[in-house]
C-alpha cells in the first residue's frame, strides 16, 4: 500500500480541527508546560523554508511534553501592527487592515499545512481592538506609576504627589529625567501645568523633547536598533537626529533588575552577554569641574576617578545642554558647523567608529579641582548626551579614544600609571600603580579609585554613582498603522487619560497614509477623530511595533477575557513561559522590552512571576543559496556587460558588481559549477527587461542580441557566483515551504529541517538530503504492509533483540529531546528502523511504541498508522514510551583483541562468557591465528567487558 502523504495529511489536519484535538484548558490535576514561539509579522511574501525551523522544534517539544502528562499551552498569533503594512499601503493603495488580514490568512493556512499543534482558539492579533485595548491599558498603568529606588519597585503616581505635599523632594530617591529640588510649599504653589511637568519627570511613561532618529522618507521616528550606518534598516532611507516631543518609557529604572534577575534564567551565555552589554552598567564617579569665567559647574561622569591627575582636557557632546553657554563668540561658527556635520550620525556609529576622530574647541576652559590647571573644553561626537552626563574628563594616558583625540589635536598626554610590574600593559586596564598623582601616588588602581572618590566627596564636588548605557525607550511613532495612545489634551496643554471603561481608543478610517509635511502622524488628517470634543484633542502619534509584542505571551493565557488582560486564575496556573524559541535578532529589542513590561506588571500585582521566559532557545537561520552574475561597473557602449565567474580574479574584481539572479534560472545552483545556459539567459532578460540589450561573456564566446557568437564550441554556459546567505526576497532565493510540502509532505519537511543540524545553528537549505528522510518515512510505512500492500503486523512476542533495539532508541530520543538535540533524534529513528528491517520485525509490541515515539516528529503518518492499528482517539494523546533499564544493557559485548598491545581483531560474544572461554575464542580468530604464527602465548590479559591482550613471544 503506497504512502500517499497529501491525502493522509489533509485528512488528519481536518480531523484535528473538527475535533479540537489541541484545545487546552486549565487542568489543576496536571503540571503545566508553556511552549511559545516568537510570533511572526505577517508579510505579503508568506513563509519561506527558514521561518518554520523554530516552530517545528517547539511543536515537537509541545507534543512530547503533552504525551508525558503535562498540560501544554502552545499558542500562535500575529504581530500585526507595524511600518511594513503602512509602506505597502503607500505603494499599492491597499489599506493596511486589508493587507494584514490577507497576509495573516495566508500565514495561518501555511502553518496549518505543516501540522502544528497550536490551540488556534487562543490566537491573538496585535491590531485587533479587543487585543490592543489591553496594550493601551498597560500604557495607562505605566503613565500612572513612578519608580521608587529605595523599594526597587513601581508605585502609584498618587503616592509621589502625596509625598510632595508633605516633603517636597527632600530625601526622595526616584528614577527621573533630572534631579529636582523644591519644598512642599513650592509644590503647592505650582500651577497644574507646572505640576504636570514635574510629574512627567518621574512617570514610567512620560512625554518630553528628545533627540530622535527621524526618517523623512518613512515619515516616522526609528529606534536605535532600526538604524544602521545612518540609514533605516527597512528601505535604506536617510535618518537624521532631530529634537521632537515624544512619549518614552522609563526602562532605565529597571536596569539593575534587568541585569540581576537574569542570572537564574536558562538562557545561553551569549544571549545574557548581549543583554548585559546593551544595558552597559558602569560604576564610577560624578565630578563637577568649575568653568573659568562663568558661574557654572560642568558635571562629568568617569569610571576611572583615580586618573583625575591625568586629565588634560574636557569633552562634551555636540548636543550638550550647556554647549551654547560654553562656546565663546569666536568659536560659535566652527561649533555650529560641527554640530550640523555630526547630527545625523547614530549613537552606535559614534561609539563604534574609533578611526573617525573629529572635534572642535569651544573656547572655554575648566579648572582642575586639585591642581588648578586650565583644561580646554572641546566638543566631539564620541561623547553622547544621553550617556552619563554628556561630558567626560579626557585622560589620554588611560583611554584609547582620548589618546587618539589628543594625538589628532596635539593635546597633552600625562602618564599617571606605572605598569612596569603589571600583568596588563594596555592603556585601559585597571591595574598598575599610580604615579604623578599627588596623594594617590603609590596606590594600586582599585585603592586609588576609592581614595579619589572620597577626596572628591570631601571637597563637595564628587560622589560615587552607577550609570547605564541603556536609554529610555522611545514610544512614539508618526504613522497610522499602530495602537492609538489613550491620551488627549486640553486647550492649556494638560495631558488627560482615557477612562479604562472607554478603552479601546480605536483607529479611525483613513485612506491617506503619507506623513504630513510638518512631520506629524497621518492621524493628524482625521480631524473629526482628533477633535472629538470642543475642549480636547487626541494624541496623533501611535505606539511602536514592540508595544503589542511586549506582553502577548500573557494574553495567550486567557485570550478571550473581556474583563481583564488575563484572569488571576489563568495567570496563577500558567505563570510564565517554560520554553521560548525565537531568533537572536530580538535579543536587545523585544526581549528587553518584554522583560521590562513583565517586571512592571509584577510590581503592581498583576502577574505572579518577575521574569516572563524561563528557558530561551535561539534558533539558527536556514540560509539560502545566493546566485549572482558579475556585471562590469563601467559598461561598454552604455550596454550592461556580464562576465562568467570563471573569468573573474582578484585583479578585475574591483571593477565588477554582483546582480542577484532568481535561482530558478540557474542550473546546479549552490555549487562551484552553477551556470546559466541560453534559455536561462533569455528567462533572465524577460525577468529583468533593463538587461534585454546586455552582453554575456563566457570563456568560449559571447551571447548578445539573442545569438551566441562562438569561439571554440557551439554551446554557451555562463557560470554564476554562488554563496550562502540570508534567505530573502531581495536575493531572489526564497523557497516556499508549500512547494516542498506538495512534493514530499509536511512530515518529511518537518523531519528534514530538524535533520539539517542543531536547532541553534545556522545552516544552508539543501534539498539533496531530503530524499533520505522521505525514504525513511516510506520504509516506516512499509513496516506495516507486506509486498502485496496488505496490512501485516505480527501479534507474536518479539525477541529480546527487538525489544533492546526499541528501548535503546527510546532512551536516546528521550535524552536528546530534553536537550533539544532534535537532529540526533532523527538519526536515532533512522538507525532503529534499519535495525528492525534487518531482523524483519513486524511485531505490534515493537511498532506500536515506536509509532508513539515518532509521533511528535511526524504527526500525520503516525496518526494514520495509529488508526490502522485499531486505536481510538489521537496518537498524540497516548503516553510517551519510557525505556526499560534492563533492556538498555546489551547481551553482546565487542572486545578489541590485541597482541602485545596492538589491536589485531575484534570479538563479539555474549556478555556472560567467562575469562577462560574468552581466551579460547580469541585465540581461534583467523586474524589472530595468522599474527601468532611463529609465536607462543606467554600470558593472556582479559578485562571483562573491555579488552583482551595476548602477550606473545
Amino acid at each position: 500500500m503506497d504512502y500517499l502523504h497529501q491525502e493522509i495529511e489533509g485528512k488528519w489536519q481536518q480531523w484535528w480541527d473538527e475535533n479540537q484535538t489541541y484545545k487546552v484548558e486549565i487542568d489543576e490535576s496536571k503540571p503545566k508546560f508553556y511552549v511559545l514561539d516568537m510570533f511572526p509579522y505577517p508579510s505579503g511574501a508568506g513563509l519561506h523554508v527558514g521561518h518554520p525551523l523554530g516552530y517545528i522544534a517547539s511543536d515537537i517539544m509541545a507534543r512530547f511534553k503533552h504525551m508525558e502528562g503535562f498540560n501544554v499551552l502552545h499558542p500562535m498569533g500575529f504581530d500585526a501592527f507595524g511600518l511594513p503594512a503602512e509602506q505597502y499601503a503607500l505603494q499599492t493603495g491597499v489599506h493596511p487592515a486589508v493587507s494584514t488580514k490577507d497576509n495573516t490568512q495566508r500565514y495561518r493556512t501555511q502553518l496549518k499545512r505543516l501540522g502544528f499543534n497550536y490551540d488556534w482558539s487562543r490566537e491573538v492579533m496585535t491590531c485587533d481592538p479587543d487585543y490592543y485595548r489591553w496594550t493601551q491599558w498597560i500604557f495607562l498603568k505605566l503613565y500612572d506609576h513612578w519608580y521608587d529606588n529605595k523599594s526597587q519597585k513601581a508605585l502609584p503616581i498618587t503616592q509621589i504627589e502625596a509625598y510632595f505635599d508633605e516633603n517636597g523632594t527632600d530625601k526622595l530617591d526616584a528614577a527621573c529625567n533630572e534631579a529636582m529640588n523644591f519644598s512642599a510649599s513650592d509644590w503647592k504653589m505650582m500651577t497644574p501645568l507646572e505640576k504636570q511637568d514635574v510629574l512627567m519627570n518621574f512617570r514610567l511613561a512620560y512625554r518630553k523633547v528628545s533627540f530622535v532618529n527621524w526618517c523623512e522618507e518613512l515619515g516616522t521616528v526609528l529606534a536605535n536598533d532600526e538604524v544602521k550606518d545612518g540609514v533605516s534598516e527597512r528601505g535604506g532611507f536617510p535618518v537624521e537626529r532631530k529634537p521632537m516631543l515624544q512619549w518614552s518609557l522609563r526602562i532605565t529604572a529597571y536596569a539593575e533588575r534587568l541585569l540581576r534577575e537574569m542570572d537564574d534564567l536558562e538562557w545561553s551565555d551569549a544571549m545574557k552577554a548581549m543583554q548585559r552589554n546593551w544595558i552597559g552598567k558602569s560604576e564610577g564617579a560624578s565630578i563637577q569641574f568649575k568653568v573659568e569665567g562663568l558661574n557654572l559647574r560642568l558635571e562629568v561622569f568617569t569610571t576611572r576617578p583615580d586618573t583625575i591627575f591625568g586629565v588634560s582636557f574636557i569633552v562634551i557632546a555636540p548636543d550638550h545642554d550647556l554647549i551654547s553657554m560654553l562656546t565663546t563668540e569666536d568659536q560659535k561658527d566652527e561649533v555650529k558647523n560641527y554640530q550640523n556635520s555630526v547630527k545625523n550620525r547614530s549613537d552606535r556609529e559614534r561609539l563604534s567608529d574609533s578611526k573617525h576622530v573629529t572635534g572642535v574647541f569651544t573656547g572655554s576652559f575648566a579648572v582642575h579641582p586639585f591642581t588648578g590647571e586650565r583644561l580646554p573644553i572641546w566638543t566631539a561626537d564620541y561623547v553622547l548626551k544621553e550617556y552619563g552626563t554628556g561630558a567626560i574628563m579626557a585622560v589620554p594616558a588611560g583611554d584609547d579614544r582620548d589618546f587618539a583625540f589628543a594625538a589628532k589635536f596635539g593635546l597633552p598626554v600625562l602618564e599617571i600609571i606605572d605598569r612596569v610590574n603589571s600583568e596588563a600593559s594596555n592603556r585601559e586596564s585597571k591595574s598598575g600603580i599610580l604615579i604623578n598623582s599627588d596623594f594617590l601616588n603609590g596606590m594600586p588602581v582599585q585603592s586609588a579609585i576609592k581614595a579619589s572618590i572620597q577626596a572628591l566627596a570631601n571637597l563637595g564636588i564628587g560622589k560615587r554613582v552607577v550609570q547605564y548605557k541603556l536609554r529610555d525607550a522611545l514610544f512614539s511613532r508618526q504613522r497610522y498603522w499602530g495602537e492609538p495612545f489613550p491620551i488627549y489634551y486640553d486647550k492649556n496643554g494638560l495631558v488627560h487619560t482615557v477612562e479604562e471603561v472607554d478603552l479601546p481608543v480605536t483607529l479611525p478610517p483613513l485612506d491617506n497614509f503619507k506623513p504630513t509635511s510638518d512631520g506629524k502622524s497621518p492621524l493628524a488628517r482625521a480631524t473629526e477623530w482628533i477633535n472629538f470634543d470642543s475642549e480636547f484633542i487626541r494624541e496623533t502619534d501611535t505606539m511602536p511595533g514592540y508595544a503589542g509584542s511586549s506582553w502577548y505571551f500573557l494574553r495567550y493565557m486567557d485570550s478571550r477575557n473581556e474583563e481583564e488582560f488575563a484572569s488571576k486564575a489563568a495567570l496563577s496556573y500558567w505563570k510564565d513561559v517554560d520554553l521560548y524559541i525565537g531568533g537572536t535578532e530580538h535579543a536587545v529589542g523585544h526581549l528587553m522590552y518584554a522583560r521590562f513590561w513583565h517586571k512592571f506588571l509584577y510590581d503592581i500585582g498583576k502577574v505572579p512571576t518577575f521574569e516572563p521566559f524561563r528557558r530561551l532557545v535561539n534558533q539558527g537561520m536556514i540560509q539560502g543559496v545566493i546566485e549572482s552574475l558579475y556585471l562590469y561597473k563601467e559598461r561598454k557602449d552604455g550596454r550592461a556587460h556580464f562576465i562568467c565567474s570563471k573569468l573573474v580574479d582578484e585583479e578585475n574584481k574591483e571593477g565588477l558588481t554582483q546582480i542577484p539572479v532568481l535561482i530558478d534560472y540557474v542550473k546546479e545552483y549552490g555549487s562551484d559549477n552553477s551556470y546559466m545556459d541560453v534559455d536561462s539567459i533569455k528567462q533572465f532578460m524577460d525577468w529583468r527587461p533593463e538587461f534585454k540589450d546586455a552582453i554575456f561573456e563566457c570563456g568560449n564566446g559571447v551571447f548578445e542580441n539573442g545569438q551566441f557568437y562562438e569561439k571554440e564550441v557551439p554551446s554557451f554556459n555562463i557560470f554564476t557566483h554562488s554563496e550562502v546567505g540570508k534567505m530573502s526576497k531581495s536575493k531572489f532565493n526564497v523557497i516556499n515551504p508549500d512547494d516542498v510540502v506538495a512534493v514530499y509532505g509536511a512530515d518529511c519537511f518537518r523531519m528534514y529541517e530538524m535533520f539539517l543540524g542543531p536547532v541553534e545553528q545556522s545552516k544552508p537549505w539543501d534539498t539533496k538530503g531530503i530524499d533520505g528522510v522521505s525514504k525513511f518515512l516510506k520504509r516506516y510505512w512499509g513496516l506495516f504492509f507486506n509486498e502485496a500492500g496488505t496490512w501485516e503486523v505480527s501479534l507474536e512476542n518479539p525477541s529480546r533483540e527487538m525489544f533492546q533495539i526499541l528501548h535503546q532508541t527510546i532512551q536516546k530520543v528521550r535524552v536528546d529531546l530534553e536537550r533539544l538535540s532534535l537532529n540526533t533524534c532523527v538519526s536515532h529513528f533512522m538507525i532503529c528502523l534499519n535495525e528492525l528491517r534487518r531482523i524483519q520485525c513486524r511485531h505490534l509490541l515493537i511498532l506500536e511504541p515506536l509509532t508513539i515515539l515518532l509521533a511528535p516528529f511526524a504527526p500525520h503518518i503516525t496518526e494514520e498508522i495509529w488508526r490502522k492499528m485499531g486505536k481510538q482517539g489521537s496518537v498524540h494523546h497516548a503516553r510517551y514510551p519510557e525505556a526499560d533499564p534492563d533492556l538498555l544493557v546489551s547481551d553482546q559485548v565487542t572486545y578489541p583483541v590485541s597482541i602485545n598491545g596492538k589491536k589485531r581483531a575484534e570479538l563479539s560474544v555474549p556478555r556472560s562468557l567467562d575469562g577462560q572461554e574468552l581466551e579460547s575464542l580469541a585465540l581461534a580468530i583467523p586474524e589472530i591465528v595468522k599474527w601468532m604464527e611463529g609465536l607462543s602465548v606467554r600470558k593472556m590479559i582479559v578485562v571483562p567487558g573491555r579488552m583482551i591482550n595476548i602477550v606473545a613471544g
